[in-house]
């Protein structure tokens, strides 16, 4: 073998374990594409389930913050309305409280009245004072006479054989009935015609 030939051979060789390191090469960033592709959805789920577990415990969180403002909102607010239910009655009986004066001393002057008039005009003025305390409070008697009995608003305590004209119509009234705003507060006991 002359030089040539062996030169030749030598470049082959080179040739060959060049092509050779480069396929070592690309099976081995093959098998390391593989090995992470195989991992990234291992990594990617735990990824995800750290971050789905973060979310539940913000969302965990934010639900008690709630919870417990809306007890406070809770206890505030029946505070709230108590203060309001002891405040209006107060206001009710700072109202009443002139005319409860009116009739002591109403009382008082009837021992000493030597005039049946002069006592029946100051009871007249307390009745006055009185319905127009009511009025203030938006308290109003039920309308009885001459209508049809209306069991939203009348309760019958007896029935007196009437006319066809009058069946059903209240005649009389033994008990006046109030009402505020539109509540009930007292129904009218009333005769009606049977």
């Amino acid at each position: 073998m002359n030089m040539a030939e062996e030169n030749n051979n030598i470049e082959e060789q080179k040739v060959e374990n060049a092509e050779t390191a480069e396929n070592t090469a690309a099976d081995n960033s093959a098998d390391a594409t593989a090995e992470n592709q195989a991992t990234d959805p291992v990594d990617e789920k735990d990824a995800k389930i750290a971050e789905l577990e973060a979310k539940i415990e913000r969302m965990n969180n934010e639900h008690l913050y709630l919870r417990a403002e809306f007890d406070n909102f809770k206890k505030r607010t029946l505070k709230e309305k108590s203060e309001l239910i002891q405040t209006a009655g107060k206001n009710v009986l700072e109202q009443m409280l002139p005319v409860i004066d009116d009739f002591e001393r109403a009382m008082v002057s009837i021992d000493k009245a030597e005039s049946v008039d002069a006592v029946k005009e100051g009871v007249a003025l307390i009745h006055s004072k009185f319905m127009n305390f009511l009025e203030r409070n938006n308290v109003k008697e039920i309308e009885t006479k001459d209508l049809p009995f209306n069991t939203d608003f009348h309760e019958a305590v007896a029935q007196v054989p009437m006319g066809e004209d009058k069946k059903g119509i209240i005649i009389d009234c033994t008990q006046k009935g109030y009402i505020m705003g539109e509540k009930v507060v007292r129904f009218a006991k009333v005769v009606i015609g049977a």
